[in-house]
């Protein structure tokens, strides 16, 4: 095995619990405003909350707390979407040495139920009718179960008020008891198989990745002298949402709460809180490129916007080139049309993230190096990040001036990594998660003399970066006993416009498949630039010998990447998408691989039937502006 870790970050000892940082940043700089947020979604307007402000928030509520019977070592789950509401309350419980537990507010009454029991809940804070409703069909076999509070009907302010007869001091004694290897959260992992495990995070486990990032990478986040704003939509009911509400409030960046990820609110939220840094999943940001190719090619500007983004991806590898001391950078050709098009194109495509963001990142999911060019070559960096929930998020990051694209960096400063003969990739450090809730036997199966089984695959060159490529519970044998890792794959297939999501299939099958679901708002724009002649069935017929040949194509060039016998040879279109709803998708925006495969077994049985007709790649069965370029998501 090899392994890799930078030089040890020069930052201060956690000395205390996660709340301290809030605290001290109230004391030092009161003023300092740390949270921003909408009371009305349709408003462009959003409410400062400064850090004394949310200080006393904090504190008036752990009082609250305190008199209802929370107590240290208590654990409390928060059932809601990411609102500022999330971040009081985590932070008071925190306060007051309780534990959290987060709880996707979609989430099925089976999980709830076992998470609540599982990691032994004495109250859920949850957001609505339908959150009291979810929870209270379970609340008969929940006998520790003490408090179900609900925040639109004013949980927090009642809290409060229970709380006032006593005195700050008695919370803020609470506090300074709490130890940075005391429990702050317990995380269950997405469930991607198998029952969720609850994952036992310390408060010096969540600060480390937080406090190295923002040492070594902090300024990064906004031009100098200004303050970095960060939206958080993504949910903190996962680790990825939580790591960056501790980077911006440990960091003191204002972090904008964004809870409704309709088209219409994240545009608007973008255009009006202006973000200075960006962070989401690859899906957010496949999205976006293919609304800025869908938007190009309604307003006539198909082709420009093609040029443009080929322009772009060479510019940007060439950049890295020079960077990384493997070339002399942008000839004088490319560099002059990069100038052509910054003025024409980029600059209106950066508007959609609000015109501020120069740097991002993409986490839970490898992150395309052709999607990650063009993001760097129209004057977005996105560094495509790696972390597990037991490692309390983040594990790499690029190398400032060293970025290297279609990796996921090098090692945190503390942390190692090392990547096993059988491409197994293995972390130590002081992130790594305290074990699993009530399960002994998988902890140790997970912890090997400190070292985390990741059960990831990936590969380190020989400078120390890291490539994923993919995990070792998906890899996929075929009946000819040939193993194909999927990720690469279906990462390949989803950069097609007309691809929404992949899942490659064939274990214990002659060749490899793929379950595709198409992207709709494509599928629409597609089907209107047709204008098939022809009565109404020979234009469906006609219409769907060209769909089939359009995924055809992606196919094609998903398996110009891959050696014959990993190719694709035969695929289904699903009439629907795999999302959180369906339980297709865990709440992290993953695959449920097993219940997609159990979902769709009789379609996977015939797409395998049919292999033997002519269509080069399988035949499917028949599926289900320019100038808006600001609103993203739609």
């Amino acid at each position: 095995m090899r392994d890799f870790a930078l030089a040890p970050a020069t930052v201060q000892p956690l000395t205390g619990g996660l709340a301290d940082s809030l605290f001290e940043t109230a004391a030092r700089n009161p003023t300092l405003p740390l949270i921003a947020h909408r009371s009305d979604p349709s408003s462009e307007v959003w409410e400062e909350i400064t850090a004394v402000e949310l200080r006393d928030e904090v504190v008036d509520l752990a009082k609250g707390l305190v008199a209802s019977g929370i107590s240290p070592g208590h654990r409390v789950a928060i059932m809601a979407r990411t609102r500022y509401e999330w971040t009081v309350l985590s932070y008071a419980l925190w306060t007051v040495g309780a534990e959290v537990v987060p709880i996707h507010p979609t989430s099925s009454r089976d999980q709830v139920e076992w998470i609540l029991r599982d990691a032994g809940c004495v109250a859920v804070v949850v957001e609505d009718e339908q959150g009291v409703m979810t929870v209270g069909s379970v609340c008969a076999t929940l006998k520790g179960l003490r408090h179900v509070w609900q925040l639109d009907a004013g949980a927090l302010e009642d809290l409060a008020a229970r709380g006032e007869f006593l005195p700050a001091a008695t919370v803020d004694s609470l506090r300074r008891i709490v130890l940075p290897d005391a429990t702050a959260v317990i995380a269950y992992t997405s469930g991607t198989s198998g029952r969720q495990m609850g994952c036992a995070l310390s408060h010096r486990g969540l600060a480390s990745p937080c406090d190295t990032l923002l040492a070594g990478w902090g300024h990064t986040a906004a031009p100098p002298g200004e303050q970095g704003r960060i939206l958080a939509f993504l949910p903190f009911s996962h680790v990825y949402g939580l790591m960056i509400q501790g980077l911006c409030i440990r960091g003191g960046l204002l972090m904008g709460h964004e809870p409704d990820l309709s088209a219409q609110a994240m545009s608007s939220a973008l255009r009006s809180f202006r973000p200075t840094y960006f962070y989401g999943v690859p899906s957010v940001f496949e999205k976006i490129y293919k609304n800025f190719l869908r938007a190009a090619q309604q307003s006539g500007r198909g082709a420009l916007f093609e040029r443009a983004a080929e322009t772009a991806r060479d510019f940007a590898a060439a950049t890295e080139r020079q960077r990384l001391g493997r070339g002399s950078g942008p000839g004088l050709d490319l560099r002059l049309q990069h100038a052509v098009y910054e003025r024409t194109v980029y600059r209106r495509l950066r508007s959609a993230f609000g015109g501020r963001v120069g740097r991002a990142t993409s986490g839970g999911s490898p992150l395309s190096r052709e999607l990650s060019l063009f993001y760097e070559g129209i004057g977005i960096y996105v560094h495509d990040g790696y972390g597990l929930t037991e490692t309390s998020g983040g594990l790499t990051m690029q190398p400032l001036g060293r970025e290297k694209s279609g990796t996921v960096g090098q090692a945190l400063p503390g942390m190692e990594i090392r990547v096993a003969a059988d491409g197994e990739i293995m972390v130590r450090g002081p992130a790594v998660f305290q074990g699993y809730v009530h399960d002994r036997m998988a902890t140790r199966a997970a912890l090997w003399a400190g070292w985390l089984a990741t059960g990831d695959l990936g590969r380190l060159d020989s400078e120390g970066y890291l490539t994923i490529t993919g995990r070792k519970k998906d890899v996929i044998i075929t009946n000819s006993g040939k193993s194909v890792a999927p990720a690469a794959l279906e990462q390949r297939l989803r950069m097609h416009p007309l691809v929404h999501q992949a899942v490659v299939v064939g274990d214990n099958r002659p060749c490899v498949g793929a379950l595709i679901t198409l992207d709709p708002e494509f599928l629409a724009h597609w089907q209107a630039g047709l204008m098939m002649q022809g009565d109404a069935s020979v234009r469906e017929a006609r219409e769907e010998n060209a769909l089939r040949e359009e995924v055809a194509r992606a196919i094609a060039a998903a398996n110009s990447t891959v050696s014959r016998s990993e190719s694709i040879r035969v695929f289904r279109l699903l009439p629907e998408p795999f999302d959180v709803a369906n339980g297709l998708l865990t709440p992290s925006m993953k695959l449920r691989r097993d219940a997609i495969v159990e979902r769709y077994a009789a379609e996977i049985d015939v797409m395998y039937q049919t292999r033997s007709r002519p269509s080069g790649s399988g035949v499917p069965e028949e599926p289900a502006g320019w100038d808006d370029s600001d609103n993203v998501f739609r």
